[in-house]
């Protein structure tokens, strides 16, 4: 596994054709992807992925319609009563957070931005509950902008099989970012996302049928069953 690199360089030969190797494996698993969480303008996927922490696309999905088709705009979502939002997005879990975090993000948007959502990483991060992988998701689904986004599944993935030995999401994103090229960053997290739950799993790994398992440097390979 490579050790940690504390500042900007470049990454030995032997990382790249690591990260090289994993990512073609994954774009033939995944040749196509992107987020699971539906939406119709970078706005509704912004608030959508706040909505997202600690709960599952599939979930966010079943509440989102209703939000916005009683919340049509960052402006509406902005002046709405709280508790009636609260009643709407309940069962995406830490209901009263993220009510009050998606009510100040879209009074910002509407203030600041005249309702449109920035395509900028550091404009984004500038917003009310908006985070880098938040800001990253948006940038690279919403309009393909080369950006990483770091969730715990692309942390778990890319420390097991030796990509990087940073457990700081914002290292993580530096050391991807130094592995592969800037025209790759967009394609990237959801693939490791989309592996972290179908395959490398963060109790029980299905390390018998991994694509990656000969690369991988996780030491506590998990037995195929019997």
């Amino acid at each position: 596994m490579p050790g940690a690199r504390n500042e900007p360089q470049s990454p030995p030969a032997a990382e790249r054709r690591l990260a090289r190797v994993v990512l073609n494996r994954l774009k033939k698993r995944y040749p196509v992807i992107g987020t699971a969480l539906e939406y119709v303008d970078p706005w509704q996927l912004l608030v959508a992925t706040v909505l997202s922490a600690q709960t599952t696309d599939e979930n966010v999905n079943k509440v989102t319609p209703v939000l916005f088709e009683r919340w049509p705009t960052p402006a509406d979502l902005a002046f709405a009563d709280p508790e009636a939002v609260e009643a709407v997005v309940y069962s995406t879990g830490f209901y009263r957070q993220k009510t009050a975090a998606i009510i100040a993000l879209s009074a910002a948007i509407a203030a600041r931005r005249d309702g449109e959502v920035p395509a900028d990483l550091d404009a984004l991060v500038e917003l009310p509950g908006v985070g880098r992988k938040t800001a990253s998701v948006v940038l690279a689904e919403a309009w393909g902008i080369p950006a990483i986004a770091v969730d715990t599944h692309v942390r778990r993935v890319t420390n097991r099989i030796g990509l990087t030995a940073q457990s700081d999401p914002a290292r993580i994103e530096r050391d991807l970012k130094a592995l592969y090229a800037q025209p790759e960053w967009a394609g990237i997290s959801m693939r490791f996302i989309q592996f972290g739950r179908d395959v490398c799993d963060a109790r029980q790994p299905r390390c018998w049928e991994c694509p990656l398992a000969d690369r991988c440097a996780y030491p506590d390979k998990t037995p195929g069953p019997e």
